[in-house]
């Protein structure tokens, strides 16, 4: 009788010891499917943001196209109409292509900058490339057809200009105004940014004596960035301060699925109106 007791306890410590580490194998199991869902969380949202990306430039040449097209057609009219319409047509032109010109460096960025990395993506980014710089050339061509043809159209070439440093039919003083007004645009809208921990900032001198930015600070170290363009600050830590002040309203640092913070400027005018440096303490 008392060796069957003996039994039946060992029989029964036996099995809570196996129940216990079916428990621990269950609890690994789910924290490694929380950690791979979190990583094809993020991987989705980088490929979506994207294509998104892809979409709209793909929307522009479409754009372009179309208003290429009403130019044809207006060319073969004559008076201030069809010389109004084709400068309507060339103006959406240009802005289109300047801003395919932003989304085109906006992917690029992305792609460098994802954990997703694929030849493919890679060959559609080049292949935008590739089809943006055709673009520019149809455009030369028509602005010199038209030129030809002697339909004046106000400002037009000083926006070709804008997207070309080789026209060669532009006079000197139209080029060095349109340098001037480049210059001007891209200092403009031009800001720069760093992120580091405190040792890394201090050994710039970006903190000295517990103060921010003061005279001698290392300007080099900083990342330059369009605010137009660069609206998200992936800072690739769990820890993250902002040591410059900028409007509270104008921005969002939040954690991704990985718990890193990313800064996203939804105001930028706003944002960049206190300063046009960035400082974030990470760990």
């Amino acid at each position: 009788m008392k060796k069957l007791f003996v039994l039946v306890v060992c029989m029964t410590a036996l099995v809570a010891c196996n129940q216990k580490n079916s428990k621990s194998e269950d609890m690994l199991l789910a924290q490694q499917a929380d950690s791979l869902n979190r990583i094809i969380e993020q991987k989705d949202n980088e490929i979506n943001d994207m294509m998104s990306t892809m979409n709209d430039i793909e929307e522009g040449f479409r754009a372009i196209n179309a208003a290429e097209k009403r130019v044809s057609v207006a060319k073969q009219g004559e008076g201030a109409s069809a010389s109004e319409r084709i400068r309507e047509n060339m103006q959406f032109i240009q802005q289109t292509m300047q801003q395919n010109r932003e989304l085109i460096n906006k992917l690029r960025n992305q792609l460098r900058q994802s954990s997703v990395k694929g030849d493919q993506l890679s060959r559609t980014l080049e292949n935008l490339t590739r089809e943006l710089e055709e673009k520019d050339g149809q455009l030369k061509a028509l602005q010199a057809e038209l030129q030809a043809k002697n339909i004046q159209i106000d400002e037009l070439t000083e926006q070709v200009s804008d997207l070309s440093d080789n026209v060669s039919n532009l006079t000197e003083e139209t080029s060095q105004k349109s340098k001037t007004i480049a210059t001007q645009d891209k200092q403009l809208h031009s800001a720069w940014f760093v992120f580091g921990t405190k040792k890394e900032l201090k050994e710039q001198h970006i903190i000295e004596d517990g103060e921010v930015l003061r005279s001698n600070f290392n300007q080099s170290y900083f990342t330059k960035i369009d605010i137009r363009v660069d609206k998200e600050i992936k800072l690739y830590s769990r820890s993250a301060k902002m040591l410059t002040a900028h409007p509270a309203s104008s921005y969002t640092l939040t954690q991704d699925a990985n718990k890193q913070y990313v800064l996203r400027i939804t105001d930028p005018q706003q944002f960049w109106s206190t300063s046009k440096y960035l400082v974030i303490l990470v760990k």
